[in-house]
């Protein structure tokens, strides 16, 4: 039986035999392309040449592409694990033809490498091909069908309609129509009694594409229309775990060699054994049976994309990657009995599986382990919390609806994913009130919309020349024409994008913001407020349309700007490379921002850093501007440039010829596509301003050069000469400040002693102000307290003080309301009261301010403090 390692070398054996070139995969975190947060399909790092923007460097090629699906159009992240087949990262090997061959030969090859190269018996295969769709106008593949004829009995090619049979990346973009290849996995005796031909895309877990034939011809545009390509290409794709299934026989993915190496590393930890032979159905066999493939899963899509760059966070692509971690820890607390940190473990098992076909995860091993520790951890600390509410929850869901709020409030509260709520939802044969939930979270998502919502209408083509040439490494000025522009509204505001036939103007990339400036049309000034790159496109924003767009265009950039840009560029290289000097080689770049006034620049490692490590990283960096190092810029062959020793950043797609900045050959060598000065000298002075964490496992550093530096020094000693002045001007300024630090730590202990006197005064005269309303003590006041933790203070103290009571307590403070409600446990229980609640619903709206806290203890401050007396009647009435 083949190993996966050994299929998947047979399929890049074969298409290299076919004159293709072997190209590694692109990173599986998206950049340049505001459509995708992740390559989602091998198409996706290719998109460029099907739409003719960019030149293909070989008319065929074939590689194995990281690919990630979980949201959007597709979205598979809800039957992974459940099923045998679904996956959230997953390989795609394929093979390309870019103005190349087409059908006949796509159809052929992959019939060959099938049935003559992998021996998959003939009479398993079924094969698809596109119907035709009227509504589009788009007529039936006979070409496709007459292609497999060669091959393939006529009632084993099947018609597919435009869902099935019509391949599109998204809502725009490249696309047409497609030819797939099933393999019915059933035994000769099911296989007898069913034609599999009745099978093909209806779901059989058993009867499943392998293989699919994309024959890009049209190009999707945003009011829905095709229009043809301007060549016609091939784009195939093939999901190895689905291939390696077939190959070894097996009736699950996870059964074969792609997943069983990290399923016994589950079984290890866990001390569980898994059983794939566990039917569906709700028990806790079949629950533990469906963990152990969503951890071997997860952990995948996990590791590679953390690997590739993006970090787990709060918004976009590094939420989806968080959402997809707590998914998992989810289901080995629950299912697997395992109640700390597990995913990091199998990080180890990952790195060795892959470690000759995607390296990047073994060489930061022991980063990503921790990254995905922390975040384990992060969520192991809410998990439980969480749990019990969802359970309390679904104690009270009525109409087997889990109500909006209920969901919002796990997901607000306790770092619940919603797709989260709705499966255990499920579990209990639950909904989640989808709508409620929403709405709930439309204001949080109208203003995230806002920000960031771009509606971008087509492009209005002025020229098919559709390259456009860089020259702003030696030019700061170019003569142009437009190629292409379009009209893009964000944030309610229209403005333009203009593509260039020739342009100075730099495209923010690698951490360098874009560049500005104006264009001139016949002399008529429209100013560039920002650069940026779409896919290979170099796109200048600017706020108006000149008169004559057809005219010549003469482009400049902002060249002061650009300078001091250059300037914070030069120096993050030489921080880059001071910092492994100082913390040590395991230190790589996990980010930057250069601009005109700082830099700004993330890496790894996992401890702050001292005040003597970045003394040492300022000298050295100080000491490489002082040398006044020439900085050479050189294009070589990328493996010329990496054993000179150059770095190469994870998570970038590099082409064949790159471009490697050297400052100094045993100092710093990068590959690099900014913009640099001529020597270090430039850089006048480095000065690191903050060091910080950002995430897990990666620290940030922000610092200034040149101009920069002499205003930020000049600012520290004008504060520093106030400061003196302030106290007087005294001989040893540090000893005058450590003597007024103790006089003021003296006199707050001083106060607190004070305060907590009078407090005790506060409080036994609240205890003569008590009530017994329906057997329960009832105290309620505006008392005279400094802060509001004085009041939380006095809660406490009541409540070692009496027994069955609700109290309320209320302070004036600066002229501003503050409020504390303290509930006995017993109450809470008996009268259905939270403290929490009471706060949201009764008092906040009286105070107009808000709060919150415990069942039994909250707070709340406000701007309305002329409610009080009605906060205490309110609270009061609930009794």
């Amino acid at each position: 039986m083949m190993t996966s390692a050994e299929i998947r070398q047979l399929y890049m054996d074969f298409f290299r035999n076919k004159g293709h070139e072997i190209v590694p995969s692109a990173p599986i975190v998206v950049k340049n392309d505001p459509t995708l947060l992740f390559t989602n399909a091998g198409m996706n790092q290719f998109k460029d040449y099907f739409l003719g923007n960019k030149k293909a460097p070989y008319p065929r090629v074939a590689d194995t592409q990281k690919c990630l699906r979980v949201s959007g159009k597709h979205n598979d992240l809800e039957e992974v694990g459940v099923d045998t087949y679904h996956h959230t990262m997953f390989e795609m090997l394929g093979n390309w033809s870019f103005g190349d061959y087409f059908k006949k030969e796509a159809i052929a090859w992959s019939w060959e490498l099938l049935t003559e190269v992998y021996k998959i018996p003939k009479d398993q295969l079924y094969v698809t091909y596109f119907q035709g769709d009227t509504a589009e106008n788009l007529p039936k593949d006979e070409e496709a069908f007459n292609e497999w004829a060669k091959f393939v009995a006529p009632d084993r090619i099947l018609p597919g309609n435009k869902k099935d049979n019509f391949w599109e990346m998204g809502d725009t973009g490249p696309c047409g129509p497609c030819s797939e290849i099933h393999v019915d996995c059933r035994t000769d005796e099911e296989r007898k009694q069913q034609s599999g031909a009745e099978l093909v895309n209806k779901d059989h877990p058993q009867v499943i594409e392998i293989w699919n034939n994309v024959f890009m011809q049209f190009n999707r545009k945003k009011d829905s229309s095709l229009e043809l390509l301007p060549a016609k290409h091939v784009d195939t794709g093939m999901g190895l775990e689905r291939l390696v299934r077939v190959l070894q026989g097996k009736q699950s993915n996870y059964d074969t060699d792609v997943f069983t190496g990290t399923i016994a590393a589950i079984e290890k930890i866990t001390k569980k054994k898994y059983d794939p032979s566990t039917p569906p159905s709700t028990s806790a066999s079949w629950h533990q049976a469906v963990a152990f493939r969503v951890l071997a899963d997860h952990i995948r899509a996990i590791s590679f994309t953390i690997a590739d760059g993006q970090l787990p966070s709060n918004t976009g692509a590094g939420y989806v990657i968080r959402r997809i971690l707590r998914r998992a820890v989810r289901y080995y607390y629950t299912y697997l009995d395992y109640k700390h940190p597990l995913l990091h473990q199998l990080v180890p098992v990952l790195a060795e599986q892959f470690k000759t076909v995607f390296p990047e995860l073994r060489q930061q091993e022991d980063f990503v382990a921790k990254v995905v520790k922390e975040e384990e951890e992060a969520f192991l600390r809410t998990l439980e919390k969480g749990l019990k509410k969802i359970d309390e929850i679904i104690g009270s869901a009525q109409n087997k609806t889990i109500n909006g709020s209920a969901a919002f409030e796990l997901y607000d509260t306790y770092g619940f994913p919603v797709d989260l709520t709705r499966l255990i939802a499920r579990e209990n044969n639950l909904e989640v009130d989808e709508n409620g939930f929403e709405a709930e979270m439309k204001q949080q998502k109208e203003r995230s919309r806002a920000a960031t919502a771009l509606n971008a209408e087509d492009w209005m083509v002025l020229s098919e020349d559709g390259n456009t040439t860089f020259v702003g490494y030696d030019h700061s000025q170019a003569e142009a024409k437009v190629l292409k522009y379009r009209k893009v509204t964000a944030k309610g505001k229209t403005s333009f994008q203009l593509v260039l036939t020739k342009t100075p103007f730099y495209a923010e990339s690698g951490g360098q913001v874009g560049d500005t400036g104006s264009l001139f049309f016949e002399g008529e000034e429209v100013a560039v407020v920002d650069t940026k790159k779409e896919n290979d496109l170099i796109i200048h924003f600017v706020e108006k349309l000149p008169i004559n767009i057809t005219g010549i265009v003469d482009a400049r950039i902002n060249t002061e700007r650009r300078a001091k840009t250059a300037v914070h560029h030069s120096a993050t290289h030489l921080l880059h490379s001071a910092l492994r000097k100082v913390l040590g080689a395991h230190v790589a770049q996990k980010g930057s921002l250069v601009n005109d006034e700082y830099l700004r620049f993330d890496f790894s490692h996992f401890a702050k850093m001292t005040t003597e490590e970045i003394a040492k990283v300022e000298v050295i960096v100080n000491e490489k501007i002082r040398a006044n190092i020439p900085v050479v810029i050189k294009e070589m062959p990328k493996e010329e440039a990496l054993k000179l020793g150059a770095m190469a950043l994870f998570g970038e797609k590099y082409g064949d010829v790159v471009r490697v900045v050297i400052m100094d050959p045993a100092y710093s060598v990068e590959l690099c596509g900014g913009t640099h000065v001529g020597a270090t000298g430039e850089l006048g002075l480095f000065k690191l301003k903050h060091e910080s964490a950002v995430a897990a496992g990666v620290r940030r550093i922000e610092a200034i050069c040149g101009l920069a530096v002499e205003q930020y020094i000049n600012e520290q000693l004008t504060q520093l000469h106030l400061v003196k002045e302030e106290l007087k001007n005294p001989a040893d300024l540090l000893k005058a400040v450590q003597s007024i630090a103790a006089e003021n730590s003296d006199l707050k202990k001083k106060l607190e002693h004070l305060e907590n006197r009078m407090l005790v005064g506060i409080r036994n005269e609240l205890l003569h102000k008590d009530e017994i309303i329906n057997g329960v003590t009832f105290i309620g006041d505006i008392v005279e307290v400094s802060s509001a933790d004085a009041l939380k203070k006095l809660c406490f103290d009541l409540k070692n003080n009496l027994n069955d009571h609700l109290v309320v307590l209320c302070a004036n403070i600066g002229g501003k309301p503050y409020v504390a409600v303290g509930v006995a446990d017993t109450v809470a229980a008996a009268r259905q009261l939270d403290a929490g609640k009471i706060i949201k619903e009764h008092i906040a709206p009286l105070i107009k301010g808000g709060g919150g806290g415990q069942k039994t203890l909250a707070t709340a401050g406000g701007q309305d403090a002329s409610n009080l007396q009605q906060v205490i009647a309110k609270v009061k009435s609930l009794l």
